[in-house]
């Protein structure tokens, strides 16, 4: 892989750590705040909101602006995001520093993509899209429970702090390691940018997106209460489980982006279908410690593994039916992530403040995971009809 990619990695890294360092801290929050858990798991609901409408918003307005600048840029409003956060002095401000850096998030990741894809050859482009995300992975391997870790002992705002610092390394990495010159596409109308919605094609994996991606988070925004009242580890015990987790992310994301390379659907029809499945399994095995790690390591497998996948398909549908918005069209694929996981974390939420309570988010993700499921089934055979020359118009 080129250098400018490993450069994309070390951002993503930051960006993974600050996303997602906060389910680990959630209950510390809460107490520190005085604020009930489902109110404390809205802070990861506001972050995945900031990038759903940030990102596509965004990346149409910076799209005259040169590559390397505008990374740049982003990795300082991250920078300034996090210090915010841990400054904060309540739990308005809290969320207003992470809709800062989720503006950031969003924007990155929507560019980065499509230059990780044009930096390789055609048969490694979900590779290459793949080992950009390897940074959120990573972060969930190394920065998740080591900023829990700080968390714990030092409180959640020297956590944020910690992620700061990341960000002052990935702004000198993108400085030092990625080319001046970095091809972009011209820049879409404004007609071209509201057709990507218009693309029935594009909806469908905005969709498959946001259900097989956020279904997972229903139960993830609570992992550490249901490990500790739940399942009964301990409270430090929960970094150690979360380098676990992240263990099986990484290797998901590899595995995804190589499977995904030649057939994405076929890929995604298998990889949701054991999601479901464990999510289900999930929901017994919750009250067994050992029955546990065996689930979270296949669930960690799987939760990143349809990644590349996705977001390959619609950089594929998005030239053969928007070729002139096809950054837009992945900052919205971006977009449906978080909207996913925005979905996911309300909705556990409120699974978790009724009768249903913590043992009930992985089974009702498991649900959302299905939908996926299904509409993924959908668009291949929308695909397979489209091959054989049958007309698509409906789905266009």
């Amino acid at each position: 892989m080129p250098l400018a990619i490993f450069a994309l990695t070390i951002a993503a890294y930051a960006i993974g750590t600050t996303e997602f360092v906060i389910v680990g801290l959630l209950p510390t929050v809460a107490t520190d705040l005085a604020i009930s858990l489902p109110l404390a798991g809205l802070i990861v609901s506001v972050y995945a909101l900031g990038v759903t409408f940030g990102a596509p918003v965004l990346t149409a307005l910076s799209r005259r602006i040169e590559r390397k600048p505008l990374l740049l840029g982003l990795m300082a409003l991250f920078i300034g995001g996090n210090t915010v956060a841990a400054l904060s002095p309540n739990y308005e401000m809290l969320l207003v520093a992470r809709v800062l850096s989720a503006f950031a998030h969003g924007v990155f990741f929507s560019v980065g993509a499509t230059i990780a894809a044009d930096l390789v050859p055609e048969d490694r482009r979900a590779s290459a899209i793949a080992m950009m995300f390897m940074g959120l992975t990573v972060a969930i391997v190394t920065g998740v429970p080591i900023g829990t870790y700080i968390g714990q002992a030092f409180g959640w705002r020297a956590t944020f702090w910690g992620v700061a610092a990341l960000g002052v390394v990935a702004f000198a990495g993108i400085a030092t390691l990625l080319p001046g010159s970095l091809t972009k596409a011209a820049p879409a109308s404004l007609l071209d940018q509201v057709r990507v919605l218009g693309s029935g094609r594009l909806l469908l994996v905005f969709a498959m997106t946001a259900l097989g991606y956020g279904g997972t988070f229903v139960a993830f925004t609570f992992l550490a209460p249901i490990l500790q009242e739940v399942t009964g580890f301990s409270e430090n015990s929960v970094s150690l489980i979360l380098v676990l987790y992240g263990v099986a992310i990484a290797g998901g994301n590899i595995a995804g982006g190589r499977i995904a390379n030649t057939n994405p659907v076929k890929a995604l029809i298998g990889l949701f279908l054991l999601q479901a499945l464990v999510l289900v399994i999930f929901s017994f095995t919750a009250a067994s410690p050992a029955l546990t790690l065996v689930t979270l390591t296949a669930l960690g497998f799987l939760s990143f593994a349809n990644v590349p996948g996705l977001q390959l398909y619609v950089v594929q549908l998005a030239k053969e039916h928007r070729p002139g918005a096809v950054d837009v069209a992945s900052a919205l694929n971006i977009a449906a992530f978080n909207l996913g996981i925005a979905l996911g974390a309300w909705l556990g939420g409120r699974v978790v403040g009724s009768p249903l309570g913590l043992a009930s988010t992985p089974w009702v993700g498991a649900i959302l995971v299905s939908g996926a499921l299904l509409l993924t089934l959908w668009s291949g055979l929308l695909d397979r009809r489209g091959e054989c020359g049958e007309p698509l118009a409906a789905a266009n």
